[in-house]
């Protein structure tokens, strides 16, 4: 079922996950639709959607969508036609060759944002392997994947909020699954400390940016604890993994063509992952 909250004035669809019984009162579980943002209400703050105003929302999302698609594309776009250049010296030489943007591996607590993530990760050629994994579980099972899929980029997403009523915004326990992110980038780094061999991007809604950053990931969510659209990590995976290895990333760059933006997402420099080999030959059918 999709809903909103009345006293938010309905801002955001959520889906129904869970009902549980709290003192007497039965709360509703919920996951954001659009956004990684995991929150409770009470039942009777809920409102269900209309199909007609759901399509509505969601065509104004797509929309969204569509244009930071049709940007990111132009930009790689650019990047391989700068590559092409150079690996040619100026379009002077005919080289055969190929390129390898790097291997991801994507922890999603959300099984339908991680299908929406695989299906975009497809569309712009990025080689990724993906796993829905509980956020409570992703720091036990990071290490064991990392030496399995030896991955070049990771990525560490779900839902995530902050609760005013647990604490300050300074404080992790106030929020909802950043202590597990920040537990996951931790055990990752003990597989591969170095940030240009392992990229991470950690991190949903709200999320405890700083934690998150200085636990060791390159990029996280969510600096001013906004709300971050659910495809925003592949943008930044994409736009790290079509960047040459010996280039650097100017941050601003990264983030320029997500959907949310500097405001729900931040990062350090970090060099890309791409590598150019040739010479780039069909096998030959005896």
């Amino acid at each position: 079922m999709i809903v909103g909250r009345l006293s938010y004035q309905c801002d955001l669809l959520f889906r129904v996950i869970d009902i549980m019984e709290i003192d007497g009162q039965r709360i509703a579980i919920l996951s954001g639709e659009d956004y990684r943002l995991a929150a409770d209400a009470p039942i009777d703050d809920l409102v269900p959607i209309s199909e007609s105003e759901r399509f509505k929302r969601t065509s104004e999302v797509r929309s969204l969508e569509e244009q930071s698609f049709e940007l990111f594309r132009q930009d790689i776009d650019l990047i391989r036609l700068e590559q092409e250049y150079k690996v040619t010296s100026g379009y002077k030489r005919d080289f055969n060759y190929f390129q390898l943007p790097g291997r991801v591996l994507h922890l999603d607590g959300d099984p339908n944002y991680l299908q929406k993530c695989l299906d975009l990760y497809e569309k712009l050629g990025v080689s990724v392997i993906g796993i829905h994994c509980n956020e409570k579980e992703m720091h036990l099972r990071v290490g064991p994947l990392i030496e399995q899929y030896r991955p070049d980029i990771l990525v560490i997403t779900g839902h995530d909020s902050y609760s005013k009523s647990k604490g300050k915004k300074i404080d992790l326990n106030a929020y909802r699954h950043s202590k597990y992110f920040v537990e996951t980038v931790k055990e990752a780094r003990k597989k591969v400390p170095n940030l240009d061999q392992l990229v991470i991007f950690a991190g949903a809604c709200q999320s405890h940016f700083e934690s998150l950053i200085f636990a060791g990931a390159n990029f996280a969510s969510s600096p001013l604890r906004v709300n971050i659209h659910a495809l925003d990590p592949v943008y930044i995976v994409a736009k790290i993994g079509f960047t040459p290895f010996m280039e650097r990333i100017n941050v601003w760059d990264v983030l320029r063509n997500t959907l949310t933006g500097e405001k729900g997402l931040g990062g350090v420099e970090t060099k890309g992952v791409l590598r150019t080999g040739m010479p780039f030959k069909p096998p030959i059918d005896d």
